[in-house]
């Protein structure tokens, strides 16, 4: 006889629990620098920037991905299959078994608790790249290419990617990416993340546990500091969210 399959409040707290978050941050900032504070042995490197140079010299694992199709490979590779899709589907479980084929036994990323993706940004160009060139994205009646039906894909395919990263509960998913400054049209300062679209900076802060913006604030003293703002409702305007509620609105970088 089957029974419903309650997770008791003792077998939720048992279980390894990941964080998934982004940081945001301007260009040089030193948002890749980060890696330095992360345990090399058990943190794997997810380098689409190739801007390593920041962390030359740190002794942790990296991977390479240059294309959207290898992207999609590596996010069922690390965070398995989801067995609501179709085999026919990406990230379904005939997806998951191709993908080990080519890479091995997925067990082989069991050492690594964090997985550092750097850059959100240039994950979202590549994507866009390759939605362009899709079928979906050329107009039935010219057969010219359709940008307003390839930013649609696009949004499709970021949200599709980072919501099955989302799922490997067993790993931190952090993604760093870049914080665009802008005006609105009365004048005001506003910041957004640097991603191709709209969909998916609109929808990422419900994906993810934790935004963060990593920016440089003034003290008492007139100095000036690297801090991480935590907080939805903070004094700068950027974009930040804790679901956990155990950070204060500004941390130490």
């Amino acid at each position: 006889m089957n029974t419903l399959p309650i997770v008791t409040a003792q077998d939720r707290v048992k279980e390894a629990r990941g964080i998934t978050g982004c940081i945001f941050g301007k260009s040089g900032i030193g948002k890749t620098s980060l890696l330095w504070t992360l345990p090399a042995d058990s943190t794997l490197f997810f380098d689409l920037e190739a801007g390593d140079l920041a962390i030359n010299g740190w002794q942790g694992d990296s991977i390479r991905p240059r294309t959207w199709q290898e992207c999609r490979d590596l996010a069922v590779f690390i965070a398995g299959s989801n067995p609501a899709l179709r085999d026919d589907q990406i990230y379904s479980r005939a997806h998951y078994e191709a993908v080990c084929e080519r890479y091995g036994d997925a067990a082989t990323l069991d050492k690594y608790e964090t997985i550092f993706i750097d850059s959100i940004t240039v994950a979202a160009r590549l994507c866009f790249q390759w939605c362009k060139g899709q079928p979906q994205a050329m107009s039935e009646k010219t057969g010219k290419p359709d940008t307003r039906a390839a930013y649609g894909l696009h949004g499709q395919e970021m949200i599709g990617w980072l919501t099955h990263l989302q799922h490997t509960r067993n790993k931190n998913i952090w993604f760093v990416g870049i914080l665009d400054e802008k005006f609105d049209e009365f004048g005001r300062r506003i910041y957004l993340p640097q991603l191709e679209g709209s969909k998916t900076a609109l929808e990422l802060p419900g994906i993810v546990d934790e935004v963060i913006t990593m920016s440089e604030v003034k003290l008492e003293d007139g100095s000036s500091t690297r801090a991480f703002i935590c907080h939805t409702i903070n004094d700068y305007g950027y974009p930040a969210k804790d679901r956990s509620g155990r950070l204060s609105c500004i941390e130490e970088a």
